[in-house]
Order: structure tokens, then sequence, then C-alpha cells
């Protein structure tokens, strides 16, 4: 094979954001297929709040990414070439492992098809009808079990999952406030989406917002941030509240653990609080879609997307997350779509 392939290659544990040293862009040649091997070329790398766990040497869900292996990261692509019977050339798949490189050979097994969605755009598999949708719907609909007239609070509203769980609950009846980090990214969750209240924290005290907007109490918190953000819808919840912890964002980049709550309310509020990943729940990825496809035909559910362009831009992209500077899902465009 004459084809080269560059990958990002983890070289030293960051601190904070990601700076120059910390991963390398190396250029290498592709290994011949084996049988029942199949070449994918990359044509979408997600960029996800994980990815920055995996680069700490430390307990998570996965083992982190070891110094001098190439990154790990979920990505959309398409097969070049293929030496197995289920995969052929021009086929659209997800790697079961994925990584941020141009290319990766992969058993045919460690691949999963993907179907284009009639009338959406193919950004459409790695967010709304992606890791991203089923987390912001299984998080509403199975993790707190939302349920029409409680008052569900989202920090990190506008971001992929956040915007997303919102809209679910409001399908399902809820009242959503949503704390998001500026007055245009407010108004969006607002006008746009249909939250019933918007809480700018970069501008305004969260607490005293949120005792504004929701005087009676907290029902449900779907949690994203971590630090004092949760600490302020904590101290709100009501007495058998719900919180679904699915990210510590605040926590990520720091040198130093952000504060946590109180958890005597756990006793004195009885309140439920359960993390979870979308891990659990990629089984009933159909599920999602059977309800989620109609609301999206329907224009009940809006998303975004930001796609920077180039796999050599993608640690400045990962950055964007903890700096706020995207709008929407956010992701790389490492290659060129095939033709639909």
């Amino acid at each position: 094979m004459s084809l080269r392939n560059r990958q990002w290659i983890l070289r030293q544990r960051p601190h904070g954001l990601i700076q120059d040293g910390d991963l390398e862009l190396v250029e290498s040649a592709l290994p011949d297929l084996k049988d029942g091997e199949v070449l994918v070329r990359t044509v979408y790398l997600s960029i996800d709040p994980t990815n920055r766990t995996w680069m700490n040497d430390s307990e998570g869900y996965l083992p982190p990414v070891g110094l001098g292996d190439v990154m790990r990261g979920l990505t959309l692509g398409v097969v070049e070439q293929s030496r197995g019977e289920r995969y052929k050339e021009g086929d659209l798949v997800m790697p079961l492992s994925g990584a941020w490189a141009d290319y990766a050979v992969v058993p045919e097994a460690g691949l999963r098809p993907v179907h284009r969605a009639p009338g959406l755009p193919l950004t459409a598999n790695l967010s709304v009808l992606g890791m991203t949708g089923m987390t912001a719907y299984f998080g509403v609909t199975d993790v707190l079990k939302a349920k029409a007239g409680e008052t569900l609070v989202i920090s990190a509203a506008a971001g992929a999952v956040g915007s997303i769980a919102g809209q679910v609950a409001k399908q399902r009846g809820c009242r959503v406030v949503g704390i998001a980090g500026g007055a245009e990214k407010c108004r969006w969750l607002t006008e746009e989406l249909g939250f019933d209240g918007a809480v700018d924290y970069k501008n305004e005290d969260v607490g005293d917002a949120l005792d504004r907007l929701a005087p009676d109490g907290i029902d449900l918190n779907f949690e994203n941030v971590g630090g004092d953000i949760m600490i302020a819808v904590w101290n709100r919840l009501k007495v058998h509240g719900r919180m679904a912890v699915c990210g510590l964002i605040s926590a990520y980049n720091a040198t130093r653990m952000p504060p946590s709550p109180n958890f005597a309310r756990i006793i004195t509020h009885r309140l439920d609080v359960k993390g979870f990943l979308v891990l659990d729940y990629a089984h009933r990825a159909k599920e999602m879609v059977a309800e989620m496809g109609p609301w999206l035909a329907d224009g009940k559910i809006h998303w975004k997307v930001h796609v920077d362009d180039g796999l050599e831009g993608a640690v400045g992209s990962l950055n964007r997350l903890f700096t706020g500077d995207h709008d929407g899902k956010l992701m790389v465009r490492v290659s060129e779509e095939p033709a639909a």
C-alpha cells in the first residue's frame, strides 16, 4: 500500500488546556491488509469532552491513552479497501475503536454500518442521531424518567447534548431551564429551542437566577459541568429530586478539583443521583431513533454542528470545548464525504 497515514500521538499528559508538545502529528506508511481486515478513510472525527479525560493517567470507564499511543476518538468513515466479506468499497462505517488519524486498518468485526438518515446530512450520525442524541435522549427518558409538569435544569444547555436533552424534556411536558454562557446562547435556548428560561452564568449569579426562574425549586437536573454551577442547582433540588450526572467538564482541564456539593442533602432531601454512560444504551439506539426521527422530521428538535476542517487542527478543536468557542456539536472534517 502506498498510502500515508497521519496520526496524533500522545507524548505527555496535559496540564490544563492542551499545549504544544502534548501530542504530535506523525506520518507513516499504512500496512498491507490481511484477510478479514478493512481500510477505513476517516471522514469525520467527533470532538468530545471525554477525549480530554482519556489523556489523564486516572481511573475512567476506559483506560487512559498510553504515552506513545494514537489518540482515541469516535470516527465516521468510508471503506477504501476490503479483504473481508461483510463490507465493500464505499460503505459508510464507524470503527468500534476509532482514532485521531487519516485512516484505520480495522478487522471487519470491529466496524458497524452507518445508514444515512433521509433528509439529514451525514453529520447527523455523529450528533443528533448518534452518541450525542442517545446521551440526551436516554439521560432524560431513562435516567431522569422525566414527567410532565416537572422542572428540569440543564447545565451546558447550549452544548450538543444539553440542547437536545432540553428539547426532549419539552416533548415530555417538562418545564426546562438552561444554563449557558453568554446572551446569544441563552437567547437561542429560549427563542428557538423553546426553553422556559435561561441563565447566563457569565453575566449573572446562577443561584439568584435559579431562584427567579424556579422559585418552587428544581425537580430534575441534567448535569454536564460540575463545580460551582452544579452546587447552585444541587442546593435547590426539591425533596426526592433527581440528578443525572452526564459530565463534569469543569474538572477535565482543572489542575485542582473544583468544589463539590454538600452530599448530606442526599439524605435530608432523599435525592436520587445517578451517573450514566451512553455506552450503556448503545444496544437501544433504535428506540431513540423511533421517537426522535419523527420529531426531527416535524421540526420539533433543532440541532447545530460546528465543523472544523483538517486533522492537523484537531488539538485546537478539542480546546474549543473548554473555551466555549464553538456552536453546536463539534467535529473535524478529516476528508471529503463520499457521494450520497
